[in-house]
């Protein structure tokens, strides 16, 4: 089930220009005298309150939050692997000093950084604000900051428990080397966790930049982003409902796939 929701995003993701060259209408394209149409031929899921088409910056939307969660989850993955990978084989000192890194970064309140993170002048190394590709790597670089942590500490929790098993002293006392162990013994028996620890950073990385959005601070328009569509519905919930429904029902969609996907990976 989580895989059959995120496969239909991810295909009216990919779908997004042709559904939007079959009804004629752009994403960021205004129609003033069409504010607020309820759903038709025209405009499947209605207007908003430019008159922009819900449905096709529903997708383009679909394309901007996927691509972070994916993004983010990849980078984060990445990098708390390695870190995980290293505190567990060389122990002592180095355990130690990433371990109260990584506890560092867990106590801090991670909302509260994030919005003044994402609010700091990114312009000044070559980051303008405004452009959509630029606020994805924004988002993408401010969540991978803190999505390594909880990966790092799951992975190395697992090394540890590999690299004490009888056949990773067995390839030792062998004359395996380090690199070997940890690429054909350790790596091959975290990969489960891995999965599921990625899988649920892809849907925390969703709600994040949703949030941002939201807020103002993360993808700005009139690029379209799930979170500053419920931003532009916010006072128009009982006036035009489906400007507000169609994408907190995505977001939900979303993160719901990832958890049932995550949750299968680990059974």
């Amino acid at each position: 089930m989580g895989v059959l929701l995120l496969g239909m995003l991810g295909l009216g993701a990919a779908a997004a220009p042709l559904v939007a060259g079959w009804l004629g209408v752009e994403a960021a394209g205004t129609d003033l005298f069409n504010r607020f149409a309820e759903a038709s031929a025209a405009h499947p899921l209605g207007t908003d309150d430019l008159g922009r088409d819900v449905l096709v910056r529903l997708l383009e939307g679909a394309r901007v939050s996927l691509a972070v969660g994916v993004a983010t989850a990849v980078a984060a993955t990445v990098i708390g692997t390695g870190i995980g990978l290293l505190a567990a084989w060389r122990g002592g000192v180095v355990d130690a000093v990433l371990m109260r890194l990584a506890d560092g970064m867990l106590a801090l309140p991670a909302l509260p950084v994030l919005v003044v993170l994402a609010a700091a002048d990114t312009g000044r190394i070559g980051l303008p604000r405004g452009e959509a590709a630029s606020d994805i790597v924004r988002i993408v670089a401010i969540l991978s900051v803190f999505g390594w942590v909880g990966v790092a500490r799951l992975v190395r929790a697992a090394a540890l428990s590999v690299l004490a098993r009888d056949y990773v002293r067995a390839a030792r006392a062998l004359g395996a080397s380090e690199a070997r162990v940890l690429w054909w013994h350790v790596a091959p028996n975290i990969a489960g966790p891995v999965a599921v620890a990625a899988a649920l950073t892809v849907a925390g990385a969703i709600l994040a930049e949703s949030t941002l959005s939201f807020l103002g601070l993360g993808i700005a328009p009139p690029a379209a982003s799930w979170g500053n569509m419920l931003a532009n519905a916010q006072d128009l919930v009982f006036s035009a409902p489906w400007v507000a429904v169609w994408p907190g029902l995505a977001i939900l969609v979303a993160v719901a796939g990832c958890t049932l996907v995550a949750d299968g990976l680990r059974r």
